[in-house]
């Protein structure tokens, strides 16, 4: 599954902020900005942004802290995450890691964030295991994540957009209908709210968990405190 799912992010990792923006009519800048809110960064917090893919989770905390790193697994959006640091003079560093085991040593950071890609990990639970690993006692793990909305019309009127229009924007755009046909599957199975929290339970001793929606419920903020 990790070579598919590496594979299927450098196909379009060129097209991937332009395909965001789009499939979310920007919506997606206003969930970043509110997860780092709740992140509560400081300018001396230490931040690491898993699965970074082109990196705007991390800048959008470099707006409160200098001390970043990104790492994903995926070389392709590394590229372009560093060539965008570039152009914004950016000190965060980004290298290319795995989410299941991180090369930093236990305790290293005040906040930890993956946005849109825990689903995507091959183990969820050795993936919270290693975010809490690395955490400082009293850090913060801040996960944005696609999840069901609540409500029955609008869950019918997304899952007709998902289904149907977002792999149809997808081929025209990234050449990839395969893509962005994967991507909102993956949403539609992957556990959300109290749901989330019982893999997060299981995975390690955090000892405060809150949930936030956003859109109806399109996708959530979980917050898990060491």
């Amino acid at each position: 599954m990790s070579q598919f799912v590496q594979n299927m992010f450098a196909s379009i990792s060129k097209k991937y902020d332009l395909l965001n923006d789009i499939l979310s009519f920007g919506i997606h800048k206003k969930w970043r900005r509110k997860s780092v809110l709740l992140a509560s960064p400081d300018n001396s917090s230490k931040v690491l942004d898993i699965a970074c893919g082109t990196g705007d989770f991390a800048f959008e905390f470099e707006r409160f802290t200098p001390n970043i790193i990104g790492i994903d697994f995926c070389r392709e959006m590394l590229e372009i995450a560093r060539q965008k640091a570039s152009k914004r003079n950016s000190s965060v560093q980004f290298i290319q890691g795995d989410a299941l085991n991180l090369p930093f040593e236990d305790a290293t950071f005040d906040i930890v964030s993956i946005g849109f890609g825990i689903r995507n990990v091959d183990n969820v639970n050795k993936s919270l295991s290693e975010m809490h690993r690395v955490l400082k006692p009293g850090g913060k793990a801040v996960i944005l994540e696609f999840g069901q909305p609540k409500n029955s019309f609008f869950r019918f009127i997304y899952n007709i957009y998902s289904k149907y229009i977002m792999p149809f924007i997808g081929k025209i755009f990234a050449r990839s209908k395969e893509a962005y046909t994967y991507l909102p599957k993956t949403a539609a199975k992957f556990p959300c709210r109290n749901d989330f929290f019982n893999i997060a339970r299981n995975s390690a001793d955090f000892v405060k968990m809150n949930y936030y929606s956003l859109t109806f419920g399109i996708a959530y903020i979980y917050i898990l405190e060491k």
